[in-house]
């Protein structure tokens, strides 16, 4: 039996639109301006440029889905409103809203617009879905937090609703997104799309022995191993551990559910949702081309094959993750969940750069780099239907000397300086080094490269070096 499986992946810019939709995205979904959980890193600033990001996906027979899921204080109630009959007239497939106020008031006044139920909504149980399908709601976004049996139940009992679930993202250590964390400290609400990530943040553990009120300011690192004990559960130990950064307890792992794709399918969820609208278009490219492998192994009701389900987890593995559970779809992932010894990301590998522009007759590709590349570093070149591996060699600033004149020209725009200066072949320069913040560099590539608009480049993880010492080198 033929399973339709949507891929839905996040659409942070037009950029990265392009690459999750070139690397196999059936959908996206994008945040409009002011009115969704990722206002502060959403690029669609302006409407305009909305539309350009509706016109480009729908060109291309894919569905975007605009998001303006805030919870909405009063002062923001008229001009979301007025927000709304500009975006309706974009004509996207559907919204994804939170807030009930506001979605009485936009079914009220747009009686044709579609409306997915964000998963902000707390989505937990089937006779929610069904008050909401009573309502005219088109599809629910399930909460993370429910089991496989959970969502399968809800699907039982109100089967005419289309739901959607995360699949792969990051995950918030608050139920659904409710943290106050964010506002106490650093006075920007999480629910009004300026969440500043505060769980990610590491804290001392600090003894007070002062006398009084006074907590003792000087920090002395705490010596020997501590843990959490909550008094109904004797003898569960949570470990806090602690180093000279701090502890990082409510720092929560990110959600991969790989192994739980077929049982998703077989739950009936129809659209598998991937986080990450302020990712890069590496991070976009490459998640959304290891589920889309996964989606098409298993929709003719098959189990997902090992050897690809390995592949898939290296794959998503070269991306930034704080490691990876399945959240609550099996169950309670307890301690598991944490990632208690760092905040910021790990991943094996590193995005190393873009291809800004390539010239095929010579294999000349202009590249925009995104981390320090040395001299015989192994870089793979990753197009939709391309990957090899070559070694970082032969590169140069300001042109290349295999290039035409006019592919070297052409590539000046993207030097960050270019306005002040005109192009000169006799400037090239080789290099062993590149990296980002400087001028574009170019490289031969080993082979031909098919759809260079989208292609990335990847190399294995390395910490990163100062390039104070770096010597250019100048050909005459």
């Amino acid at each position: 039996m033929k399973h339709e499986i949507e891929l839905l992946m996040p659409g942070g810019s037009l950029e990265k639109i392009k690459y999750a939709i070139d690397f196999g995205a059936d959908a996206i979904f994008a945040g409009v301006p002011r009115y969704s959980l990722r206002a502060r890193e959403n690029e669609f600033w302006d409407p305009e440029l909305v539309k350009e990001a509706v016109d480009f996906v729908k060109a291309r027979n894919k569905k975007i889905y605009l998001t303006c899921n805030i919870y909405a204080h009063n002062n923001k109630i008229n001009s979301f409103m007025e927000a709304m009959t500009d975006m309706v007239a974009l004509k996207p497939d559907a919204f994804i809203m939170t807030d009930p106020g506001l979605i009485a008031l936009t079914k009220d006044k747009f009686p044709e617009a579609s409306i997915h139920l964000s998963t902000q909504a707390n989505n937990t149980n089937w006779a929610q879905v069904k008050f909401w399908q009573s309502y005219g709601i088109d599809r629910v976004i399930l909460a993370r937090e429910l089991t496989v049996q959970e969502i399968k139940e809800i699907h039982d009992k109100v089967p005419e609703m289309e739901l959607e679930a995360f699949i792969h993202g990051a995950i918030c250590m608050a139920y659904s997104g409710r943290c106050l964390l964010s506002n106490y400290l650093s006075y920007r609400d999480a629910n009004q799309g300026t969440c500043s990530h505060t769980c990610r943040w590491g804290f001392k553990v600090q003894a007070n022995n002062a006398v009084g009120d006074d907590v003792r300011t000087e920090y002395i690192p705490l010596e020997g191993d501590f843990y959490l004990e909550e008094k109904e559960r004797p003898g569960e130990m949570m470990p806090v551990d602690e180093d000279e950064f701090g502890t990082y307890i409510m720092n929560s792992k990110d959600l991969c559910a790989i192994d739980y794709l077929a049982d998703l399918r077989d739950a009936g969820v129809t659209s598998f949702k991937v986080e990450g609208r302020n990712k890069t278009e590496y991070y976009a490219a490459l998640v959304a081309r290891a589920y889309r492998k996964g989606i098409d192994a298993i929709s003719d009701g098959s189990p997902l094959p090992k050897d690809l389900r390995d592949w898939m987890l290296e794959e998503v593995s070269t991306t930034a993750n704080r490691g990876f559970i399945p959240g609550f779809y099996a169950r309670n992932a307890k301690a598991a969940a944490q990632e208690l010894e760092r905040s910021h990301c790990v991943q094996t590998h590193l995005y190393a750069a873009r291809v800004l522009a390539y010239e095929a007759t010579t294999n000349i590709v202009c590249l925009e780099i995104k981390n320090r590349i040395d001299i015989g570093d192994e870089l793979t070149i990753i197009s939709k239907d391309q990957e090899w591996t070559q070694a970082f060699s032969n590169a140069y600033y300001k042109g290349h000397p295999e290039a035409s004149h006019e592919f070297n020209e052409s590539c000046w725009k993207f030097n960050e300086n270019s306005h002040k200066k005109n192009y000169n072949a006799n400037a090239i320069e080789a290099t062993e080094h590149a990296h980002g913040g400087a001028e574009v560099v170019f490289v031969k590539l080993t082979q031909t490269l098919s759809n260079p608009e989208t292609a990335i480049i990847r190399m294995p993880f390395k910490e990163a070096v100062s390039l104070k010492q770096r010597q250019t080198l100048v050909i005459k």
